[in-house]
C-alpha cells in the first residue's frame, strides 16, 4: 500500500500518557459540555490527572453558523455546568476579536500589479509594462 502524499516521514502516534475519554453533555438549547476523563492505557480513570471541560457554542454570521470551542473552570460536571455562560462569553468575545483581526489585515493588504489572482506576471498578456511592437 502506497503512502499519501506528504507524508513520507511521518511518525504518527498516540501520547499514551494522555489519553481521555470523552462523555457528553447538552441541554439541546444553548451548547455542549465535552467532558474529558484522563484514562490509562487499560481504560481505568486516571486518579493522577484532572478532569477537563470544554464548551461549544455557535454563533451565527452572514456565512452561516461559527462554532466556538472553548475551555471551562471546574472540578465536577455541575461546577462546568455553572460555569458554562461565562466561558462561552469569553470564547465568542475571543472568537469576534480574531475575526475583525482577520477582516482587517485582510483590508489593509496592498495588492500590486502582477501579484493579485495568484496568475504569474503576464499570464493574462500583460502585467504592468509597457511593451512596443
Amino acid at each position: 500500500m502506497s503512502e499519501a502524499p506528504g507524508s513520507k516521514g511521518m511518525n504518527i502516534t498516540m501520547d499514551a500518557a494522555g489519553v481521555y475519554r470523552e462523555d457528553v453533555y447538552t441541554d439541546r438549547k444553548v451548547g455542549t459540555i465535552r467532558c474529558m476523563t484522563p484514562v490509562k492505557t487499560d481504560g481505568s480513570i486516571d486518579t493522577s490527572r484532572s478532569m477537563l471541560f470544554v464548551g461549544e457554542a455557535q454563533i451565527m454570521t452572514p456565512m452561516g453558523a461559527l462554532p466556538v470551542t472553548f475551555e471551562i473552570e471546574g472540578a465536577a460536571l455541575a461546577e462546568a455546568i455553572e460555569n458554562y455562560g461565562e466561558a462561552a462569553k469569553v470564547g465568542i468575545e475571543r472568537t469576534v476579536k480574531e475575526i475583525q483581526e482577520m477582516r482587517r489585515q485582510s483590508a489593509s493588504s496592498i495588492v500590486l500589479p502582477g501579484q493579485g489572482g495568484g496568475l504569474p506576471p503576464g499570464a493574462l498578456g500583460g502585467g504592468g509594462k509597457i511593451q512596443m511592437p
